[in-house]
């Protein structure tokens, strides 16, 4: 029963959606809540899936292809050509330093030349996966970190198809036909059958080729499905794309990540980007989910218990050693403190291509079972312990250090500052955009939606992409010099602990903040900020001033007195900010506010501050003129 497919499905499905929504609950990442559920439902602990994890980590390796495929999507390939050096630099960087001292120490104890070097290749590379999945959680891709991580992940990404034609070169003499062998039966690829000085040239064209089938074949053939107007034959043709490129380059003896992240990049461009992203976007989730459950369920507890001090010192010595690396390298490109700190955090990891790397020396009789089993452990470990490194470094660490180095260089490259920063350009926050636009009053315009980043941009609006929420891109965007920041975000859980920070770092900043209701209005007013906008209060009045119109009332009486019903409900929202606890006393309250400001609308009238019968109507004021200029 257990080795059933469907069952397997069930078990990890089920582990998914019970330990993700806790991993949220408690404020950690969806990946460690994935990665805790592949532990519980492994072979060491429930033993509802067995050795087959294996199999289904292979299978869900394709959630990262998809997931470079996207990311390649929202590149535009002007801006790849532009981060070329940051990816030979820091990338070619990170990956020889940490080779190099890895090499080093592990010679040092005692293994051998071949053995160390190919664990060296291992440690040297990052978890794209988890970094990613990462920064596209908590809206870090277009800050230095992000840019940073994705540069070095790509870099990696690119030179995993050096060390895969390395490693066989690093077998012993007398197990060459093995190696022959499993060359043959495991990684034989196109380039194999090649002499070395077509190998290049078979690479480049293999990249040449995924750009000529991205322009003149994928786009038109997008195109002609698009006419069909049926969904799923576009989700299906999606799906071909990414397939068909992955086979396609590791077919040729490339990878199936780097060729599908070049696919991206040249759709960029195209009309079916964000159609691509949208319809992709759920099979690399799930797909992402499962791979992440995989890792978790690999890590054996036998081995672990068996070597218990080893394999910890082996852990904590790659992610130190590591981190180090990545905080020279960071140092060295000039990158500023907490995103430094973000960089060496986030890579300190061993990521999946590590499996690929060592499961192949293996088979080429480099590594031992016991030197596979022990790094399998510590790569597997790595990748746990990543996610919650990430979170201490974000809540202890980032609020003492994060923001007492100033820099001169900006975080996400904002162009020029205002006066005004908006925060959220949504349907609430455009329209706030658009009047002080036609006002004369330029605003620096921050979202987190890169869609929609994107769309503003080409209607002509100067729109910045980056989570508002983090201090960086605060200063980045000229916080120190604003004077008003306008915070129309309609999530009140982001809002009120963004209040918060702002009250506390910038005093001298005036606050105007959305309320999507009264109750978010209480969060914000019990803090301290003076000016909170409900977001149906203006509406819901006129709409109920139209009915009142439409009954015969005359539109500047229903007018003034709309007016005051709003200056009374402001008062009665003030009085209430102090509110009890108890929600029956609350009522009772609140009735008697609402009973004293119909009596105070009803005495207004009375003394003629709202006189139905006397005040004119605009209305019949134009069409009394317009009857006039007729005659």
């Amino acid at each position: 029963m257990s080795g059933s497919i469907l069952f397997n499905a069930i078990v990890l499905l089920a582990g998914a959606v019970i330990c993700v929504p806790i991993a949220k609950k408690l404020g950690l990442s969806s990946v460690l809540g994935y990665l805790l559920a592949g532990i519980i439902v492994g072979p060491y602990v429930l033993g509802f899936i067995g050795q087959e994890g294996e199999d289904i980590m292979h299978f869900a390796e394709f959630g990262v292809v998809m997931m470079l495929f996207l990311i390649g999507l929202e590149i535009e390939p002007k801006n790849f050509w532009e981060m070329r050096k940051t990816i030979l630099g820091m990338g070619g960087a990170q990956v020889i330093l940490t080779m190099l001292l890895s090499y080093f120490i592990l010679t040092l104890l005692g293994l051998e030349w071949q053995v160390s070097l190919t664990i060296s290749m291992a440690i040297a590379l990052s978890s794209t996966a988890i970094t990613l999945q990462t920064l596209k959680e908590k809206g870090l891709m277009n800050t230095t970190y992000g840019a940073s991580s994705f540069s070095i992940l790509l870099f990696q990404d690119i030179i995993v198809i050096v060390m895969l034609a390395v490693i066989p070169l690093l077998a012993k003499a007398d197990e060459t036909p093995t190696t022959q062998q499993v060359v043959s039966e495991d990684h034989s690829s196109f380039l194999d059958s090649l002499p070395i000085g077509l190998q290049a040239l078979a690479v480049i064209a293999s990249v040449v080729l995924v750009v000529i089938l991205g322009r003149y074949v994928i786009v038109p053939m997008l195109r002609w499905v698009a006419k069909t107007r049926v969904r799923e034959l576009l989700t299906a043709s999606s799906l071909l794309i990414v397939v068909t490129i992955s086979f396609l380059m590791e077919l040729v003896g490339l990878s199936p990540a780097l060729g599908a992240f070049l696919a991206g990049v040249v759709l960029a461009t195209s009309e079916f980007k964000h159609e691509l992203e949208s319809t992709l976007d759920p099979f690399k989730g799930l797909l992402l989910g499962l791979f992440f459950m995989a890792v978790g369920a690999s890590i054996n507890f036998i081995v672990l218990s068996t070597y218990p001090l080893t394999i910890t010192g082996l852990l904590l010595g790659t992610i130190l050693l590591k981190g180090i690396v990545l905080f020279i390298v960071a140092s060295i490109f000039k990158i500023k403190l907490d995103q430094k700190l973000l960089l060496t955090v986030g890579l300190a990891q061993v990521g999946e291509f590590a499996f690929v790397l060592l499961s192949f020396a293996f088979d080429l009789k480099i590594l031992n079972a016991e030197q596979l089993d022990m790094m399998l452990v510590v790569t597997a470990l790595s990748m746990t312990l990543a996610p919650i490194l990430g979170i201490i470094n974000e809540r202890l660490v980032l609020p003492n250090v994060g923001t007492k180095q100033a820099e001169k260089r900006p975080v996400d490259h904002i162009a020029k500052t205002h006066k005004v920063i908006l925060v959220g350009f949504g349907h609430f926050g455009s329209t706030i955009g658009r009047f002080l636009r036609a006002s004369g009053v330029e605003a620096t315009i921050l979202d987190q939606d890169s869609n929609r980043v994107d769309l503003l941009r080409k209607m002509g609006f100067e729109v910045y992409y980056g989570d508002a929420t983090r201090l960086d891109i605060l200063e980045s965007a000229g916080i120190e010099e604003a004077k008003i920041l306008v915070c129309s975000i309609d999530n009140p859980d982001i809002a009120v602990p963004f209040a918060k920070v702002l009250i506390k770092k910038y005093p001298h900043l005036k606050l105007m903040f959305r309320a999507k209701n009264r109750n978010d209005a209480y969060e914000l007013l019990d803090l301290g900020i003076h000016d909170v906008y409900r977001e149906s209060l203006d509406t819901s009045v006129k709409m109920a001033a139209d009915v009142l119109t439409n009954m015969g009332h005359r539109k500047y009486t229903v007018h003034r007195q709309s007016q005051k019903f709003i200056q009374y409900d402001e008062e009665m929202l003030r009085k209430l900010t102090e509110r009890p606890k108890d929600t029956k006393e609350y009522i009772f309250k609140v009735r008697e506010e609402i009973k004293k400001q119909e009596e105070q609308l009803e005495e207004d009238l009375k003394r003629g501050i709202i006189d139905d019968s006397t005040q004119w109507n605009s209305d019949e004021m134009r069409l009394a003129a317009k009857k006039n200029g007729d005659t």
